[in-house]
């Protein structure tokens, strides 16, 4: 069954098409992740399979009785609602159907008809397995569960729908599209508002869920986890790749590897050809040259490889500070609560510290008191000899919208001319006439790299920043990764990016409300803590959890002695398979590849366009097979003796 088919899709806003011959499918119990770069359609296209938007050309076709949701942005509410009213009207459906089965229990039992009797019947025992399945007779807990796991506590169920912040009525939103269970789930960013708690468990339940999914977002931790499938939407087209996010870029780059190098020799091919062509047209060898112009003629051009390219983003070197960046000592801050308490801790040279904790627990607020933009409640901030601060506001407050960018990243504090500006501005993705450009027309993540541009301007040795991630895509995401990682500098982050912590993070700073710890490591350490127990010990007592007491607790979680082995206590993830029939398999898909490899370099077959396509998918697809071959004999070399 096809819940949906796309063929050949369009849609134009201005003379460049957006989307320009878009086609896939999406079948019953397939998570597809839709990536790209920023404004390259993912929104048009989740908008007009959900039917608020029409196309200008192509064919959209879905099955008759498919049920789509689709995740809105923006938020409208009926007044004089409460949050648990507003979300039971998601399971409307449900309770007309529970309605209607009993009264058709009442009819059973008041008919005499054995005709009727079986028409009945049948449609009881239809809609009966169907309220099983959907837990329909469990109503209440079914709100709990999915309200509370969006941060919704039982004291928000009788609170008014319009009181809601923003950030709440978007997950409210959410809860309704997960409680109706639509057979096809349209998710454009479902992680936005949501703390990392909540966005686990999000995970969690989709993972588990029946529905077909279509996610846009760019958290790749997000990806990894629930999507098994991914469409790459890119110059108005998609391509399709197995697998999440990870394995998509793995895909991606051998894929790319075989189309570039195919690419490259064909032109080497025609460069030659038309070489011959024109040196020797007109002189003895015309009939030759004449041969090899029929010759490039029939030539199928290959068309030059899809590449989303990254932004060179990169900050300017550091001056060197003192060892001790940034002393706290004793800071607590409270407002009509306690956000922070006695926190202390020493930021050193070059380390680069994430800040991790849920909503409202004050990160935000944690840098605006280190920078002295608030003031503590109780405690003292010290910097170091030589530190420079450059901050980057999540807010992006530090930038002018009504200035062109070029002169909106000029610093105060040197000379730098409009070629220079020009230039920085180009690192981080902001190119040709949009300099000239207002900040204020651009879009989210435009406007964040010009902020970011900005911070590179200012030549400090020290960045604090807050939520850098923001509206970035996922190439720029990565950009902004590589950059940080290579600055010599100190670092301090506030970000709900896991992906990012772990990329960026050499210490975290986990800020709970009234406590805090600190991780000696990156996120995956962190996690490694939680599922240790570990890191619930260091937010008790109170004290800094370090890779010594991970090292310490993996010395004492060893198999005593008598216990099971641990490869016999392991599950198999694949079928049992001798390990030199697997490594056999690996020896001939490695084979046929060179061989393949070989065969696209030949100069007849370079000529035949769709020759080179179909051999280059067929050696992508051996390429993609040979990680898991080499995972399973790897299994069967450790768990067959």
């Amino acid at each position: 069954m096809i819940l949906l088919t796309i063929t050949d899709l369009r849609k134009h806003f201005g003379p460049e098409p957006v989307l320009n011959g878009v086609s896939f499918d999406m079948r019953p119990g397939e998570r597809t992740s839709l990536v790209g770069p920023n404004g390259a359609g993912k929104t048009t296209l989740m908008r007009i399979i959900a039917g608020l938007e029409e196309s200008d050309g192509g064919r959209l076709e879905k099955h008759p009785s498919v049920r789509i949701g689709y995740l809105e942005q923006h938020p409208e509410f009926i007044p004089g609602r409460t949050v648990w009213q507003e979300a039971r009207t998601a399971l409307d459906h449900l309770l007309g159907l529970v309605q209607e089965s009993e009264e058709l229990s009442h009819q059973l039992a008041a008919s005499q008809d054995a005709a009727e009797l079986k028409r009945l019947g049948k449609r009881y025992d239809e809609l009966q397995h169907y309220l099983q399945q959907h837990e329909a007779y469990a109503v209440d807990r079914k709100l709990e569960q999915v309200l509370g796991g969006l941060g919704f506590g039982s004291t928000t169920y009788d609170q008014p729908v319009v009181q809601l912040s923003g950030g709440q009525q978007n997950r409210l939103l959410l809860a309704k599209l997960l409680l109706a269970e639509p057979d096809l789930m349209l998710l454009d960013e479902p992680s936005n508002h949501l703390d990392i708690d909540a966005t686990e468990w999000l995970e969690d339940y989709l993972v588990k869920s029946n529905q077909s999914l279509l996610v846009v977002s760019h958290d790749r931790y997000f990806l990894d986890k629930v999507t098994n499938h991914t469409l790459e939407l890119f110059r108005g087209t998609v391509d399709s790749y197995p697998g999440n996010f990870t394995q998509y870029k793995r895909l991606k780059a051998e894929r790319l590897d075989v189309q570039l190098k195919t690419y490259e020799k064909q032109q080497e091919e025609i460069a030659k050809l038309e070489d011959f062509v024109r040196r020797y047209a007109y002189g003895d060898r015309h009939t030759q040259a004449e041969d090899r112009r029929k010759k490039l003629e029939r030539i199928e051009r290959i068309e030059v490889p899809r590449q989303i390219a990254s932004p060179p983003m990169s900050f300017p070197a550091a001056t060197r500070t003192g060892d001790i960046v940034l002393r706290a000592t004793g800071l607590s801050k409270a407002f009509d609560r306690s956000l922070f308490k006695d926190l202390t801790f020493d930021l050193l040279r070059g380390e680069k510290w994430g800040i991790l904790g849920p909503n409202g627990c004050g990160k935000t607020t944690l840098l605006k008191c280190l920078l002295g933009l608030e003031p503590l409640t109780s405690g003292k901030v010290v910097l170091g000899s030589g530190v420079k601060v450059g901050y980057f506001d999540q807010m992006l407050t530090g930038i002018d919208p009504e200035k062109a960018a070029v002169e909106a990243v000029r610093p105060d504090h040197k000379e730098f001319n409009t070629q220079q500006r020009r230039d920085l501005l180009a690192r981080f993705g902001i190119t040709g006439d949009m300099v000239l450009q207002q900040v204020g027309s651009f879009s989210g993540g435009e406007r964040n790299r010009t902020a970011l541009a900005r911070l590179a301007a200012l030549d400090a040795n020290v960045l604090i920043l807050d939520e850098p991630t923001n509206h970035l895509d996922l190439w720029a995401r990565g950009a902004l990764e590589t950059a940080l990682k290579e600055f010599d500098g100190t670092v301090l982050f506030v970000s709900h990016d896991r992906y990012f912590l772990n990329q960026v993070a050499t210490k975290l700073l986990v800020v709970e409300p009234g406590r805090f710890r600190v991780i000696d490591g990156n996120y995956e350490t962190y996690l490694h803590f939680v599922k240790q127990g570990l890191a619930a010990d260091a937010r008790t007592r109170g004290i800094a959890a370090t890779a010594s007491s991970a090292s310490a607790s993996a010395e004492t979680s060893k198999p005593a002695a008598g216990s099971r082995p641990e490869k016999e206590r392991r599950k198999r993830r694949f079928p049992y398979r001798k390990a030199a029939e697997v490594e056999a398999e690996i020896h001939r898909n490695e084979a046929r590849a060179e061989e393949l490899h070989a065969l696209m370099a030949d100069s007849e077959v370079l000529r035949d366009g769709l020759r080179i396509k179909k051999l280059s998918e067929e050696v992508a697809a051996l390429q993609a097979a040979l990680p898991q071959l080499y995972e399973h004999w790897e299994e069967s070399l450790e768990m067959n003796n």
